[in-house]
């Protein structure tokens, strides 16, 4: 089922799928290094390997991937957007243009944060 992660010691058996890709793709989790075989999302660690399915591979489909596996991070760049898009237009309305821009960008990343947490949690709990 796709979410579900195996744990594989690495004392048990060093493993590797020889057409397994190291990727950047997907959240690292604290890996030495992530691969990715097809749907297989695999990360490496210094003494064991998680390994899970995806519902779609993001090399092939990676809108696709972000709605059904990572839709934390679709929400979280939603927030951050919209949370962007308000201090834009309240920096542009603002005459004296002495707002703190800073202030304001880095609410806009918390912004984009919360949701993307909130989300992980949810999926996190219903799954």
């Amino acid at each position: 089922m796709p979410g579900d992660e195996i744990e594989v010691p690495k004392e048990l058996r060093e493993f590797m799928l020889e057409k397994a890709e190291e990727t950047f793709l997907g959240q690292k989790n604290g890996a030495d290094k992530q691969y990715r075989y097809g749907n297989l999302h695999i990360r490496e660690y210094g003494d064991k390997f998680l390994v899970h399915t995806d519902r779609i591979d993001p090399r092939k489909d990676p809108i696709g991937h972000l709605v059904y596996d990572a839709p934390e991070v679709l929400i979280g760049l939603a927030c951050a957007i919209f949370g962007g898009s308000e201090v834009i237009k309240k920096i542009l309305n603002n005459k004296s243009k002495k707002s703190l821009i800073a202030s304001d960008l880095i609410s806009s990343i918390i912004s984009g944060y919360v949701g993307y947490a909130t989300t992980k949690r949810i999926k996190h709990y219903l799954e």
